[in-house]
């Protein structure tokens, strides 16, 4: 399975796993399971109140898997063939408004070395679109102070540069003249964010300090790590973005990927027209 990320690998396994657990009950096995037991399967885990997103993972671990099987010439036929894929709902991705944004930009306090750590991570976050993945992992190497550019390596190994943008990139030097040194006590390390310990931080660390900053700012919607993400691409669409530079910015490797920030972004163009069309 080349080309995917850490996280849905190993959700293709717990889906292997537990799959494979529920046919030794049936007496059978993955190397013998039919499309009716898959349909069973993907029948109980509905009646059980998994969502839709959860079975179409599910259905796309085994198709990968099956294929694998089936090329190695483990099995004759491919039970996934003939099933079809469970329709999905496109979900708008949540995102918060320019000045939501600011607040939670303005928040840390950069007089500590944590802090002004966040705050450089939280603006190169909104200025680059960056996955926190992306972001946590990032070092040395790939950051540019004099071009204003970051280099990335996202989903599937495919690498990128982004501009960063003046704030952004003036947050980044103060991290480094100011912070860093101290999260890197004997000066060692390429990681560019380090963890209290000197070491790369987790993308759960960081949603945590995210919800603080929110908490602090009084943003009471529900933030996710991806959610500055979100705004980025939204905002550079109000401000009238081509969709297909959003696209290369974001990292997406089809362009109907990114299409799904145009309904949020409809929403700014609807209230613009009621407000300023003579007729709205």
């Amino acid at each position: 399975m080349r080309g995917l990320a850490d996280n849905t690998l190993e959700a293709y396994r717990s889906d292997l796993r537990h799959y494979s657990a529920w046919l030794s009950g049936q007496g059978s096995s993955l190397l013998l399971a039919d499309s009716e037991q898959i349909r069973d399967y993907l029948a109980l885990r509905y009646a059980q109140g998994k969502a839709r997103s959860s079975g179409a993972r599910l259905l796309s671990s085994l198709r990968r898997f099956y294929r694998y099987l089936l090329l190695g010439q483990r099995i004759a036929k491919d039970p996934c063939a003939l099933i079809e894929s469970p329709k999905l709902a496109r979900k708008l991705p949540g995102t918060l408004s320019e000045a939501q944004v600011e607040a939670l930009l303005a928040e840390p306090n950069e007089d500590d070395p944590l802090e002004i750590r966040d705050k450089a991570m939280l603006e190169l976050l909104y200025a680059t679109g960056l996955r926190v993945t992306e972001l946590v992992s990032l070092d040395m190497s790939g950051i540019s102070l004099r071009q204003g550019l970051v280099r990335v390596t996202g989903k599937g190994g495919k690498e990128r540069l982004v501009p960063m943008g003046e704030v952004a990139l003036e947050a980044l030097e103060r991290f480094f003249a100011r912070g860093r040194a101290e999260l890197l006590p004997q000066g060692q390390g390429e990681v560019v964010f380090p963890s209290r310990r000197g070491q790369q931080m987790t993308r759960q660390t960081f949603w945590h300090r995210i919800k603080l900053y929110a908490l602090r700012a009084g943003i009471d919607c529900n933030i996710s790590p991806h959610t500055l993400r979100h705004a980025f691409a939204t905002h550079l669409l109000n401000h009238g973005a081509d969709l297909r530079v959003v696209q290369l910015l974001l990292g997406h490797s089809s362009l109907s990927t990114t299409q799904i920030y145009t309904h949020v972004a409809k929403a700014r163009l609807a209230a613009l027209h009621s407000e300023h069309h003579p007729r709205g």
